[in-house]
């Protein structure tokens, strides 16, 4: 059996100055939901792989080699789903932040299966769900096109009203539904997150950025008079 690795080098793109941002908050129901309105839901996939759990429990408790062989087939099988699917989301939705001259907005994820407290079936799908490798597809895409990215804090993005910024527990009323109890918004609960990362995405930007005001002409006077003033030689 013979593999043939090839590396090919493809220059980044010069990134260009956004006209606002895309923020884009992952989850288990919906694996990706941006500020724009379209969802990518993961039904399917976690249909898919509540099927497979009872046979993975099943195989792993015959410790033979037969049924080790099986599970690391059906590992790679899922693993190659996966990878398939955030290839898929993270190429649209790169796509559309190119399309329409925007960038992208995404949560700081790290240390999420930690800070996360949840039910066991729901702690099952967030441990299997590959979130760093959908984000790291969306960053090396946006990187080669030029599309500008940051990352923001993910603290509170679910209890954040976009409208008026009020923050409480009680206004997640359940997975899919957002009322504000500061002004009475009524939201989806994944689309209001997602307005808020873009929202902070704009504010992480603006803040990092170099200012374009030049210098002001006393500056430079005086400037130049500390240059002239300097001894130019014995």
């Amino acid at each position: 059996m013979w593999f043939l690795y090839a590396t090919c080098e493809v220059p980044e793109a010069e990134q260009y100055e956004p006209d606002g941002f895309i923020g884009v908050d992952l989850g288990i129901e919906n694996i990706a939901t941006t500020s724009d309105g379209s969802s990518h839901a993961g039904r399917e996939l976690n249909r898919y792989r509540k099927r497979q759990l009872p046979l993975r429990k099943k195989l792993q408790k015959k410790r033979t080699t037969s049924a080790k062989r099986l599970l690391k087939k059906r590992s790679r099988r899922e693993s190659r789903r996966v990878k398939d699917i955030n290839h898929c989301i993270s190429k649209t939705i790169v796509t559309e932040a190119e399309r329409t001259g925007r960038g992208i907005s995404l949560e700081e994820l790290k240390g999420i299966r930690d800070r996360v407290r949840l039910r066991k079936p729901q702690r099952v799908a967030l441990h299997s769900w590959a979130f760093a490798q959908l984000a790291d597809f969306i960053v090396y895409k946006a990187r080669r096109t030029g599309v500008p990215l940051v990352f923001v804090d993910s603290a509170y993005t679910s209890q954040m009203c976009c409208e008026c910024h009020h923050i409480d527990k009680r206004n997640r009323v359940d997975q899919g539904s957002f009322i504000c109890r500061g002004c009475g918004v009524v939201a989806h609960a994944d689309r209001n997150a997602s307005h808020t990362i873009a929202q902070r995405g704009e504010t992480v930007w603006n803040a990092g950025r170099q200012s374009p005001v030049p210098a002001t002409a006393s500056a430079v006077v005086a400037k130049t008079r500390h240059v002239t003033s300097q001894p130019v030689g014995p």
